[in-house]
């Protein structure tokens, strides 16, 4: 029977290399060599012996990894380059083939070996995501073989709803127009390593479901000269195109085979947004203030084996992701800084690329393990908005760093001697102007007094600095006086009447000819 042939080609191509091992050997076949080798050994010998307990051992080895018979089927692709949706074999069925039933009529015997049919399932597990609950799981995850040469191959899988099924999916609510909240969702991960598997999508991959294709991610634009794009690998959501009844839905997968192998999955799942995910952190992950007293207090506890001290640790309050002030602040339980970022705005950023790393540590910070900060969120409602930073102290205390910031700004400002503001010196004004408005003769002399003065002022200010000895007060007076007079002088000049400026002129000619002579 040819359907047999390729149960029994497909399954042996499914062993492991000690499965492949075992049958060599206990057929008096030699089972040293690569696992390429040992499967081309073993076909050729069923190909040669076709005895009920070669058929047996094959069964037995094939079930001890696979308790489960597989669904999904592998096709080869037209030479037209298009999926076909039916292959020369039986009309599978939700439940699949009963291929063991085949395998164990012994009226049926193996002589040719054709292209297989199915590909065996593989005990996978997805690592959940925070932002899809699975409700049912309508197909487990089941690995995908490639078992021609060509590079595109194309898998199918065919299920139906149960009608409680179409009708969560028929009478969800909406997240966003198209978006429903109760979706099948289709993912994809590698097989070849063991544990929990994130989702990762193989090369040229295409989903059609009841002939239609569905949208897959695309890549993210890099920004660097030469790097390769990368991929949201996220879950595909396949609802749109389904028969929300109980015709059966039909889901094409056509893939790149380049040496990797991935593992399938079809869930129902609830899709949650990140409002909701902060609501349901807010409920359940808060750690209190006195427990983060207590955290604080341990890390500046005095260690006598240690010969530096702790007094003090700062904490920025601006969220590392945004540069803002931080609204709600939070960090992993596994992250030994005590340095928070704004929940909100990781939740919102995880939910278009998930990455879930810390932005202060670069480690991995699951949803899982996130808790909001007790002590910085009374912190942050208690300070004004201009307090950027504060600094935790032993007892579990703390002081904003803004005060101390002001003071060495005010120390490095200060001058060793005090100025006197110059502009509030109503009697200096009223001599400055009497200088300068006065009569031509009187005017004229106090103007060459006052540059004298000037120059006076200059000359024992740079002997003071000479001699390393601080000058009097008094110079300060006259500087400042003088200072306050070239400031009259300027405004007057700019503002003042036609014949005021030519008086303003002559004096300042004869100052520019008599001030060499001091």
């Amino acid at each position: 029977m040819e359907y047999l042939c390729q149960l029994v080609e497909n399954m042996v191509k499914g062993l492991r290399v000690s499965d492949l091992q075992t049958l060599l050997s206990s057929m008096g076949r030699s089972k040293s060599g690569l696992k390429q080798d040992l499967v081309g050994r073993a076909l050729k010998l069923l190909q040669t012996d076709s005895s009920p307990e070669l058929l047996k051992k094959v069964k037995q080895l094939y079930l001890s990894r696979f308790p489960k018979p597989p669904t999904w089927l592998a096709t080869t692709r037209r030479s037209d380059g298009d999926s076909p949706y039916s292959s020369p074999s039986p009309t599978p069925t939700s439940g699949g083939y009963d291929f063991f039933k085949i395998l164990n009529d012994q009226k049926a015997t193996p002589n040719v070996l054709s292209k297989p049919l199915t590909t065996p399932e593989t005990e996978v597990k997805l690592v959940p995501l925070p932002f899809y609950h699975t409700l049912e799981t309508l197909h487990p995850p089941t690995e995908l073989i490639a078992h021609t040469s060509e590079k595109l191959q194309d898998s199918q899988c065919v299920f139906e709803l149960t009608p409680s099924q179409a009708d969560q999916l028929r009478n969800a609510g909406e997240l966003r127009p198209g978006v429903r909240s109760i979706q099948v969702v289709l993912r994809i991960c590698y097989t070849d390593s063991s544990g929990v598997q994130e989702d990762q999508y193989p090369p040229n991959i295409a989903v059609k479901v009841n002939q239609s294709y569905c949208h897959v991610p695309g890549y993210y634009p890099s920004n660097k000269p030469g790097a390769e794009p990368r991929r949201p690998c996220r879950p595909v959501n396949i609802t749109p195109w389904l028969h929300l009844s109980n015709v059966a839905n039909r889901v094409t997968i056509t893939w790149g085979n380049f040496g990797k192998r991935y593992s399938v999955a079809l869930y129902l799942v609830r899709v949650f947004t990140a409002a909701e995910l902060y609501s349901q952190l807010k409920l359940c992950s808060v750690e209190s203030a006195d427990r983060c007293r207590e955290r604080i207090q341990d890390k500046l506890r005095f260690d006598p084996e240690s010969e530096i001290a702790t007094t003090g640790l700062r904490v920025s309050l601006i969220c590392p992701l945004v540069k803002m002030r931080l609204g709600v602040p939070c960090r992993a339980l596994t992250c030994a800084h005590l340095q928070c970022f704004d929940v909100i705005f990781f939740l919102q950023m995880n939910e278009k690329k998930p990455t879930w790393t810390c932005p202060v540590c670069d480690k991995p910070a699951p949803y899982e393990l996130l808790t909001i900060d007790g002590l910085l969120s009374e912190i942050l409602t208690e300070t004004n908005e201009d307090i950027e930073e504060i600094e935790y102290l032993t007892d579990g205390s703390w002081r904003p760093v803004k005060e101390e910031k002001e003071r060495e700004r005010e120390r490095s400002t200060t001058p060793e001697f005090p100025l006197v503001d110059i502009c509030n010196l109503p009697p200096l004004i009223k001599f400055i102007q009497f200088c300068f408005w006065g009569s031509s003769t009187v005017g004229f002399f106090f103007f060459f007094f006052f540059f004298f003065l000037l120059h006076w002022t200059f000359m024992k200010l740079t002997s003071g600095q000479q001699s390393n000895s601080p000058p009097p007060k008094i110079l300060y007076f006259h500087l400042k006086f003088l200072l306050r007079g070239c400031c009259e002088f300027i405004e007057k000049l700019s503002t003042g009447k036609q014949e005021e400026k030519k008086r303003l002129h002559k004096k300042t000619n004869a100052f520019f000819f008599f001030f060499p002579l001091f």
